[in-house]
């Protein structure tokens, strides 16, 4: 009974904010700079449409195994795919997990690319 009472007393993890391009350009020529978490494969990732430098490839598959290390780094973290469904699913996960500053990349490296970036 505790248990069903505590589901449904406790609060949803918070949702993860969505950047934009220009915003995410911004953040990374900032001080601070986010880490770029790019949860496609490894062959999309080193593929036609490259990746963001410096960005850290973990498939969205093998997330749940590096969450720790991920919430060790303290840094912000914003999630990439091809679009960005995968990544939305990685930042909800993430969030989930209790990391907090976690982002998505609207339109994912679709979007990196179409910007000239």
């Amino acid at each position: 009974m505790f248990d069903v009472l505590t589901r449904f007393f406790r609060k949803p993890p918070p949702e993860p904010a969505w950047l934009e391009v220009g915003q995410l350009r911004q953040r990374l020529a900032g001080s601070a700079a986010p880490l770029i978490l790019d949860v496609r494969g490894a062959d999309e990732f080193d593929g036609p449409l490259g990746h963001i430098a410096d960005a850290r490839n973990i498939p969205l598959s093998e997330l749940d195994v590096h969450q720790a290390e991920l919430a060790a780094a303290g840094r912000s973290v914003v999630c990439v795919c091809l679009t960005d469904k995968r990544s939305a699913a990685a930042a909800s996960q993430l969030a989930a997990a209790g990391l907090t500053g976690v982002a998505v990349l609207r339109g994912g490296m679709k979007a990196w690319r179409e910007a000239g970036l």
